[in-house]
Protein backbone atom coordinates (compact mmCIF):
# COMPACT_ATOMS: atom_id res chain seq x y z
CA UNK A 1 0.00 0.00 0.00
CA UNK A 2 3.16 2.51 0.18
CA UNK A 3 4.35 2.47 -2.72
CA UNK A 4 0.39 2.92 -4.06
CA UNK A 5 0.82 5.96 -2.34
CA UNK A 6 3.74 7.26 -3.02
CA UNK A 7 3.21 7.01 -6.65
CA UNK A 8 -0.28 9.26 -5.97
CA UNK A 9 1.80 11.40 -3.94
CA UNK A 10 4.41 11.81 -7.02
CA UNK A 11 1.45 12.70 -9.75
CA UNK A 12 -0.60 15.00 -7.54
CA UNK A 13 3.62 16.97 -6.63
CA UNK A 14 4.02 16.78 -10.22
CA UNK A 15 0.75 18.46 -11.16
CA UNK A 16 1.38 20.88 -8.91
CA UNK A 17 4.51 22.02 -10.15
CA UNK A 18 3.38 21.85 -13.56
CA UNK A 19 0.56 23.76 -13.05
CA UNK A 20 3.18 26.80 -10.72
CA UNK A 21 5.84 26.52 -14.03
CA UNK A 22 5.12 29.12 -16.50
CA UNK A 23 4.90 27.76 -20.39
CA UNK A 24 3.88 24.69 -21.72
CA UNK A 25 4.96 21.34 -20.62
CA UNK A 26 4.14 18.24 -22.96
CA UNK A 27 4.69 15.00 -20.43
CA UNK A 28 2.53 12.31 -20.29
CA UNK A 29 1.55 10.91 -16.92
CA UNK A 30 4.00 8.70 -16.29
CA UNK A 31 6.82 11.53 -16.76
CA UNK A 32 4.71 13.91 -14.43
CA UNK A 33 4.75 11.18 -11.60
CA UNK A 34 8.53 10.75 -12.15
CA UNK A 35 8.54 14.33 -11.95
CA UNK A 36 6.97 14.33 -8.40
CA UNK A 37 8.79 11.16 -7.37
CA UNK A 38 11.89 13.21 -8.15
CA UNK A 39 10.98 16.04 -6.96
CA UNK A 40 10.09 14.41 -3.77
CA UNK A 41 13.29 12.95 -3.15
CA UNK A 42 15.40 16.25 -3.74
CA UNK A 43 12.83 17.99 -1.92
CA UNK A 44 13.33 15.45 0.87
CA UNK A 45 17.44 15.74 0.72
CA UNK A 46 17.22 19.58 0.74
CA UNK A 47 15.10 19.23 3.82
CA UNK A 48 16.98 17.50 5.28
CA UNK A 49 20.19 19.01 5.41
CA UNK A 50 18.50 21.98 6.79
CA UNK A 51 16.78 20.03 9.12
CA UNK A 52 17.16 17.30 11.33
CA UNK A 53 14.49 15.02 10.00
CA UNK A 54 14.50 12.26 7.99
CA UNK A 55 14.42 11.93 4.11
CA UNK A 56 11.32 9.53 3.66
CA UNK A 57 10.00 11.63 6.50
CA UNK A 58 6.03 13.05 5.94
CA UNK A 59 5.18 16.18 7.00
CA UNK A 60 4.07 19.31 5.69
CA UNK A 61 7.58 20.99 5.13
CA UNK A 62 8.04 17.89 3.32
CA UNK A 63 5.11 18.68 0.96
CA UNK A 64 6.51 21.84 0.04
CA UNK A 65 10.05 20.49 -0.12
CA UNK A 66 8.80 17.71 -2.35
CA UNK A 67 6.67 20.51 -4.91
CA UNK A 68 10.26 22.62 -4.72
CA UNK A 69 12.25 20.00 -5.71
CA UNK A 70 9.35 18.81 -8.83
CA UNK A 71 10.25 22.76 -9.54
CA UNK A 72 14.02 21.96 -9.84
CA UNK A 73 13.66 19.45 -11.54
CA UNK A 74 11.20 20.72 -14.23
CA UNK A 75 13.89 23.42 -14.78
CA UNK A 76 16.69 21.04 -15.09
CA UNK A 77 15.19 18.96 -17.35
CA UNK A 78 14.16 21.48 -19.18
CA UNK A 79 17.35 22.64 -19.83
CA UNK A 80 18.59 19.65 -20.75
CA UNK A 81 15.77 18.30 -23.18
CA UNK A 82 15.54 21.85 -25.25
CA UNK A 83 19.21 22.43 -25.70
CA UNK A 84 19.18 20.38 -28.64
CA UNK A 85 16.53 22.01 -30.17
CA UNK A 86 17.08 24.57 -32.87
CA UNK A 87 15.58 28.05 -31.87
CA UNK A 88 14.37 29.87 -35.04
Amino acid sequence: MGIILFLVFGIVVGFIARAIMPGSQKMSLLATMLLGIVGSFIGGFIGALLTDSRVMDFNTAGVIGSVIGALIALVVAGGVFTRGRATV
